[in-house]
């Protein structure tokens, strides 16, 4: 993937973009920017590889339904200072792709808080909108389905088939063009591979 193509397309797009060769200075790196803040987490294994929660919570509310569950954390993580999640997918071309099946994560990234980070390996690029979008669902959703056990009929052949399963998890999707309106997003990006 062209990582350095996939940078200089977000920050034309307006999202601040940061690069680091491994978790640990990416985690570094947030944690910096974040101080006397509450912080809502969306569910995410890289922000989980990152230990993203237990260092912000050093100095920080910090609000993630991974470690509180419930819907009322969730919603308490809609109402924060700062939101960190990962992405889905990311275009070469810098569009920033999320399936969600509660809705906490996508509403999240687009309404609400003064900055937005998302957090995501370099395994998550792909080169264009048609690879980013079949990767968020044929990759990303279909790896969260197994590791949520659901019986869905991605976990017969491994690609999405817009089923209409009651346990379906990819309900709907987002895609940032662009920061929100009054909302900072900063990409940080890392030489890992990293989530789903």
């Amino acid at each position: 993937m062209n990582v350095e193509k996939a940078m200089k397309q977000l920050q034309q797009r307006g999202f601040q973009v940061s690069h680091f060769p491994d978790r640990a200075q990416a985690a570094e790196h947030v944690c910096s920017q974040i101080t006397g803040c509450t912080v809502g987490i969306g569910g995410s294994k890289t922000v989980e590889a990152l230990g993203l929660f237990d260092r912000l919570t050093e100095n920080n509310t910090v609000y993630w339904h991974w470690k509180e569950p419930g819907r009322a954390t969730q919603e308490k993580a809609l109402l924060t200072d700062v939101y960190i999640c990962s992405a889905n997918a990311i275009s070469e071309e810098g569009e920033i792709f999320n399936i969600d099946g509660t809705g906490n994560r996508l509403a999240a990234t687009v309404f609400g808080h003064k900055k937005v980070f998302i957090v995501a390996g370099t395994n998550k690029l792909a080169p264009d909108f048609d690879s980013a979008l079949y990767r968020a669902r044929n990759v990303a959703a279909v790896q969260n389905c197994a590791r949520f056990g659901k019986k869905t009929p991605c976990q017969v052949d491994g690609k999405c088939h817009d089923c209409r399963s009651q346990e379906r998890i990819c309900r709907a999707l987002t895609v940032l063009w662009a920061p929100m309106n009054g909302m900072e997003t900063e990409v940080v990006l890392i030489d890992e591979d990293l989530g789903m």
